[in-house]
């Protein structure tokens, strides 16, 4: 049984972590874009050649763009969208032009994805990701102080956030909101609280309805292009996957895949699955999700979460945490095994183990992109790559 392709994410030539290093963890291929065009430019031909020349001089393949950025106008379905939309259409062109044939993409308002904490302990030493609700409805309601957010929590969610922000000093409101609005990797704005405030009162008025149909648009006009180009697309769940801000999410659960398959029900349109992001739901059941859109999965995110009881999560080992990852990669495998029986060239999903702790010599370092230092990475690669092994040897036992 053939692997699913090994990838890591990479942030260009200013990411600390360099190529030869992901080269050394046994990755053959790189997720990445072209992070310093993210106001809606498409990309030139340039910019893509000089990237791709950098990781294909290190021994890689540029295998999957994460991400090209939606323009907010699309988002919101204003009248100068059509001008953006007709970007995003020159960037796959241009990609295509130089044979990348995957683009992973996101349709989430305002926010990226969100954490409240970046160095959160955990029991061994190392550090990780979290989200905690409480911490969050503390800056939303009160530091914040967003328009009509205490009807977006329960009376006692409110009170417990009231004696969470009593408990903080400046310098954890201060990290807190740096966490939540400063900008995290990859993530295409950055804002002060004034900005940050604008920005989500410009999505007053628009239901999830409203935001399902600027999306249906957006695919309705570009995966036809895609297609023609030999391109598959795969947007990525919303992270975490319920609403944040009171801002509208689409793609968090099995019926939101569906109803986005059914806009332009061609393979062309499909998903990058991210176990994390759909696990921190315990609604989502990760292994029948995988299983059903299996055929349209063009990309996956491979990494754990542990749900907490009172909404918050943290994330934990590849093969720790609330989901059954062994399980999905089994049927990543299955799927792969039936593409390459009908003889696609394309019958290969490309894998990135994601946001890995913080540990050992990467403790000390100076600078770090949270989530993506080397060796937590590192080591979920290894975990993924020997379960894939394990499913291997099981099956030729049989």
């Amino acid at each position: 049984m053939e692997r699913m392709e090994e990838c890591f994410r990479w942030y260009g030539a200013n990411d600390p972590v360099p190529l030869a290093h992901i080269a050394q963890a046994g990755a053959t291929g790189i997720v990445t874009a072209i992070h310093e065009i993210y106001d809606g430019s498409a990309w030139p031909d340039e910019a893509i050649a000089r990237q791709k020349a950098m990781i294909e001089g290190a021994g890689l393949r540029w295998s999957v763009v994460e991400s090209i950025p939606v323009h907010p106008s699309i988002k919101l379905g204003t009248a100068e969208r059509g001008r953006y939309i007709g970007n995003w259409k020159d960037s796959l062109a241009a990609l295509a032009r130089h044979g990348i044939g995957t683009v992973c993409y996101n349709f989430m308002p305002v926010v990226d994805w969100t954490r409240t904490e970046l160095r959160h302990p955990m029991p061994n030493g190392a550090l990780a990701l979290r989200f905690d609700a409480v911490d969050f409805a503390a800056y939303d309601v009160f530091v914040l102080k967003r328009p009509g957010a205490e009807g977006d929590y329960s009376a006692a969610r409110l009170e417990e956030a009231k004696a969470r922000l009593a408990g903080m000093d400046e310098a954890a409101v201060a990290r807190v909101e740096r966490n939540l609005i400063a900008g995290l990797p990859a993530t295409e704005q950055k804002y002060d609280r004034a900005g940050f405030l604008k920005a989500l009162a410009a999505y007053d008025g628009i239901s999830p309805a409203d935001l399902a149909e600027n999306l249906n648009h957006f695919l309705r006009a570009v995966v036809p292009v895609a297609e023609e180009l030999g391109i598959n697309l795969c947007i990525h769940p919303d992270d975490p996957a319920f609403s944040l801000f009171g801002l509208p999410r689409v793609v968090s659960d099995a019926g939101d895949v569906r109803r986005i398959f059914s806009a332009v029900d061609t393979r062309t349109n499909g998903l990058t699955f991210c176990t994390g992001s759909f696990g921190t739901r315990e609604d989502n059941d990760l292994t029948a999700m995988a299983r059903e859109f299996a055929p349209r999965i063009h990309f996956t995110h491979l990494r754990n979460v542990t749900r907490e009881s009172d909404g918050s999560f943290h994330e934990a080992d590849h093969l720790g945490g609330s989901s059954d990852l062994p399980a999905v990669i089994q049927v990543l495998l299955d799927e792969q095994a039936r593409r390459r029986s009908e003889g696609r060239k394309d019958w290969r999903i490309p894998l990135r183990p994601d946001h890995g702790h913080l540990m050992a010599d990467d403790l000390t370092k100076d600078r770090i992109n949270p989530g993506y230092s080397l060796i937590g990475r590192l080591r979920g690669l290894g975990e993924i790559r020997g379960v894939m092994h394990g499913i291997d040897v099981a099956r030729r036992m049989q």
